[in-house]
């Protein structure tokens, strides 16, 4: 990303750069939002992502955000154990939960396989979620990956890892759009998705 501009600056935009879904002209743009905002503003987003890097962890059970050991879903005993709804990153979770439909509990992958990134099966939490299977009493594994490649592949490598071990393994059904991400659902459609889920063969 060249520049003319002062060090400090190239360097924001640099940062600003490496988020995901941030261009160039992108990182350019927020960088000198930033730069006009009051000192407090800017100050106060500072704080909020400092406190959130030192408060936000992981749940220990199923990986999604949490800022104590387990998060609010795994602490919740109303929950179906025995159902697990398999997510790429915490924000699918939120957009399930939102459809009101989903009354188990979810395992998050913090990824999907991808070979062109270098990500195969060993960077995910999988062998996590087969160690989860026979203390918890999980008898469906619900496969919520992200509609594009490297969802389908995610999803086709654990219907293949899982069904040998006897578990029902399904995926949620075509009602999102291919190519999509979960997050970016509306609650009818991904609500309807869930209720049509389909054997994985």
């Amino acid at each position: 990303m060249a520049g003319n501009y002062t060090k400090p600056v190239q360097v924001l935009i640099d940062e600003l750069g490496r988020l995901p879904g941030i261009g160039p002209k992108s990182a350019q743009r927020i960088a000198f939002h930033l730069l006009k905002m009051p000192a407090e503003d800017a100050a106060r987003l500072a704080d909020a992502i400092t406190e959130a890097k030192a408060r936000v962890r992981f749940c220990e059970r199923c990986f999604n955000v949490a800022d104590d050991t387990l998060c609010p879903i795994c602490n919740d005993d109303s929950r179906d154990a025995s159902v697990v709804c398999v997510v790429e990153e915490s924000r699918d979770i939120v957009a399930i939960e939102r459809t009101g439909e989903f009354k188990g509990r979810y395992h998050v992958l913090l990824g999907a396989i991808s070979p062109l990134e270098g990500i195969g099966p060993e960077q995910l939490k999988v062998r996590e979620l087969v160690e989860r299977i026979d203390p918890e009493g999980i008898t469906e594994v619900i496969l919520c990956t992200n509609p594009n490649t490297e969802g389908e592949v995610t999803a086709m490598y654990l219907a293949r890892l899982l069904k040998p071990i006897g578990l029902d393994v399904t995926r949620i059904a075509s009602g999102l759009p291919v190519g999509g991400d979960l997050e970016y659902a509306d609650e009818l459609t991904l609500g309807r998705a869930l209720e049509g889920r389909r054997a994985v063969d």
